[in-house]
């Protein structure tokens, strides 16, 4: 689907569920707010990494954003963890940082991580990447985690 075919979708439509494993209050506070135009996007959160995994095998979520500084672990070792979840369930993770491209990043990205974003995260990169992983999965219905 064309990116400009995904701005045209209305974000009342757009329907999923997000879980954000990030442990920092004020990028926690500004994701949420951004989410509050997709009313039917559900928010999950989880502030450590152990927490996160979890959620994100007990939720199945659509999109995982996940801090690569968390108290109990690294983003990279969250990565490593769920490798096969983005394997074989088509899981999209981004990776948030308040570092520019470090090893760690490349590392997780090398590993399945999606992308990766910089904080503090700007409205229309959490919008777009938002509605390439919720269109994603009804473009690539076979890449959905299994029932």
């Amino acid at each position: 689907m064309p990116a400009s075919d995904l701005q045209n979708i209305p974000a009342e439509e757009l329907t999923g569920k997000v879980v954000c494993i990030e442990d920092e209050p004020i990028s926690l506070a500004i994701v949420e707010e951004l989410l509050k135009q997709f009313p039917k996007v559900q928010l999950l959160t989880a502030t450590t990494g152990a927490e996160g995994v979890r959620l994100v095998r007990a939720e199945r979520p659509d999109f995982v954003l996940l801090d690569m500084h968390l108290p109990d672990t690294s983003g990279l070792e969250v990565v490593r963890q769920l490798n096969e979840d983005i394997a074989s369930w088509g899981l999209r993770v981004t990776i948030l940082t308040g570092d520019t491209l470090t090893m760690d990043v490349i590392k997780a990205l090398s590993l399945g991580a999606f992308e990766y974003w910089v904080k503090p995260i700007e409205a229309s990169v959490l919008e777009s990447g938002l509605r390439r992983a919720l269109t994603a999965r009804k473009v690539h219905p076979g890449r959905r985690f299994p029932h």
